[in-house]
């Protein structure tokens, strides 16, 4: 007897759905359970730094060593290296040699933000003000009116280090970047929305105390700098050496009268980061080696030594491999890699901008993005047929939910992942991540379905 016609377009269309309709209570209640301590981690790691200091407390406290260049690992041992505070990758020893190949997750713990510039505390008409240089691909006219925290060291000329974090405790002062008020502002609304609020203008407001005294000018500065030097023993001098951020203040909340979401800071690239950490630190005795990367600098173009750009990831298989006596350069051309970032989730209010037939959609389930790129597909790896062919079958094979997506229509614009630069080790890879809805901006939102499929799909690759 012939199919039917619900029948064949059942066996022959793509059916993907939203995820939440057909998942279980136990599965719901694991995928809250995860969440909370996602929306924990992200109020800890709002910076790479952090990231990189609460990823290492975490490892050491499931087993994970430092690695020691020409020790001997056997399989299950579990080793990692820190990369300057701000770059870490993870390593659990496989029974199959190195050289055969390893399974490797990357991801970014950069977010766009302000840093501040080399020289700048300044007073103007006796307000104390942060000149700042934007990081990363901001909207500009996100950034005033929004609470912001101060993160980051100083490094100081003996040696030693400070770190510095005012604004996250609910007691501590926040700091802000003014905009003007409608009312005088006819002139700044003709400005192109990029415009509007242009880089210079992105002054963090930090202070109006002056320093009780009649003489001299600038009294408000120094009230400021003294503040320092009492808290932290820094001089102005001392920002010369410094990495300072300005981040929203705010912490991640849950959003939706049915709390479905999650809306904080820094979800791209954390919301993939997040999943891929805490899978390998699940990961027990993998046949191959499992690798995660959580690298700096990917909204800079991943270039500088923290980012993947550079020959970290590279000596880093070499080291695996080497200690097994095997050739570094092999055991890249045999590994596979999950390049974990987000996509752009199909949002209902700006959806002209979204090709809806390749667009990703919260609820959806973690996506598989074959090749980013802006345009004609530059600045992308663009992954094999023959490799997203095994993907499908691994997240298929283990009940993972799953979408493709694009980000955006082909003309529209586009944007780059750290693929490209894997890929160009030899390694299979492709994107796998999370759709995002307001990426960039001050506050992302994300599904709570989404992140935990990511993380199901991460611990499946490398286990």
């Amino acid at each position: 007897m012939s199919d039917t016609v619900k029948e064949l377009k059942e066996k022959l269309f793509n059916n993907r759905k939203n995820g939440l309709l057909s998942v279980d209570d136990s599965t719901f209640s694991e995928m809250q359970n995860y969440c909370e301590d996602y929306k924990s981690f992200l109020d800890t790691a709002k910076t790479e730094r952090e990231a990189v200091a609460a990823a290492i407390k975490m490892a050491e406290s499931k087993g994970f060593v430092e690695m020691e260049i020409g020790k001997k690992y056997k399989s299950g041992d579990k080793v990692y290296v820190n990369n300057r505070d701000k770059t870490v990758a993870f390593a659990v020893i496989g029974e199959e040699s190195v050289e055969s190949g390893v399974n490797i997750t990357a991801a970014h713990i950069d977010s766009p933000r302000l840093d501040l510039k080399p020289n700048p505390l300044y007073e103007e008409i006796e307000l104390a003000l942060f000149k700042t240089h934007y990081y990363g691909g901001i909207r500009k006219y996100q950034w005033p009116t929004v609470p912001l925290s101060l993160h980051g060291v100083f490094a100081l000329k003996d040696g030693s280090r400070i770190d510095v974090c005012i604004g996250e405790k609910d007691d501590e002062p926040k700091f802000v970047v003014n905009d003007l008020l409608p009312h005088l502002a006819a002139e700044q609304s003709k400005r192109t929305l990029s415009e509007g609020i242009k880089g210079e203008e992105l002054n963090v407001l930090i202070g109006s105390l002056p320093f009780k005294s009649d003489e001299g000018s600038e009294l408000v500065k120094l009230n400021i700098i003294k503040f320092l030097n009492d808290k932290y023993g820094i001089t102005e001098e001392d920002f010369l050496s410094a990495e300072l951020e300005m981040v929203p203040a705010f912490k991640a909340c849950d959003i939706g009268f049915d709390s479905s979401m999650i809306g904080a800071y820094g979800q791209d690239d954390r919301v993939c980061a997040y999943p891929a950490l805490t899978a390998i630190l699940n990961v027990e005795n993998p046949l191959k080696t499992a690798v995660a990367i959580l690298a700096d600098k990917e909204e800079i173009g991943s270039d500088g030594n923290t980012g993947l750009n550079s020959d970290f990831l590279r000596f880093f298989i070499y080291d695996l491999a080497k200690m097994q006596g095997g050739d570094g350069t092999v055991a890249l051309r045999n590994s596979r890699c999950l390049s974990a970032d987000v996509n752009a989730g199909l949002d209902p209010t700006f959806q002209d901008v979204f090709e809806r037939r390749n667009a990703s959609r919260l609820n959806y389930g973690v996506v598989v993005t074959k090749y980013t790129g802006a345009r004609g597909k530059s600045s992308t790896s663009d992954a094999s047929a023959e490799y997203v062919a095994s993907v499908r079958a691994m997240l298929d094979n283990a009940g993972i939910v799953w979408q493709t997506g694009e980000l955006g229509k082909v003309d529209m614009g586009g944007g780059g992942t750290v693929a490209m630069y894997i890929a160009n080790l030899g390694v299979d890879v492709v994107d796998l991540g999370v759709p995002v809805l307001s990426m960039h901006a001050p506050f992302e939102t994300t599904a709570k379905f989404d992140v935990y499929m990511c993380y199901r799909a991460m611990y499946e690759f490398m286990k």
